[in-house]
């Protein structure tokens, strides 16, 4: 399990690594958000040095409503294990974002009176 933290407004916020196509490890602060469905979002702006290849085009309902997201095969790294996952990529994502497909398999625990925030397992 990885140890979290809670941000400003009690977000809750891993570090991860986002692997380049050249195996580069980019460590980043993740924000889980259990209203995104799937693995893992990130900004447009942070997509090229990546060089992750690029599956299709998704129209997803937001929040803000029907926002277009590119998929692309990108690959992480938490906890130590590294895993290969479609990417969602939009516009205006100011965080990184770990979807509820994590929650499947991994053990979320969030203890904020005690100030415990762990993830993985």
């Amino acid at each position: 399990m990885i140890s979290g933290k809670f941000g400003d407004e009690d977000e809750l916020l891993f570090e991860i690594e986002l692997i380049a196509a050249d195996g580069l490890e980019l460590p980043v602060d993740a924000m889980l958000d259990t209203g995104f469905s799937y693995w893992l979002a990130i900004d447009n702006q942070d997509i090229e040095p990546l060089d992750w290849v690029h599956l299709e085009r998704q129209t997803l309902l937001t929040a803000r409503g029907g926002f277009d997201f590119d998929i692309y095969a990108g690959q992480v790294k938490i906890d130590g294990q590294e895993f290969d996952i479609p990417v969602h990529v939009g516009q205006e994502l100011p965080e990184v974002l770990l979807g509820r497909q994590w929650l499947k398999t991994r053990r979320l625990v969030v203890d904020m009176a005690s100030g415990v925030l762990m993830f993985g397992g």
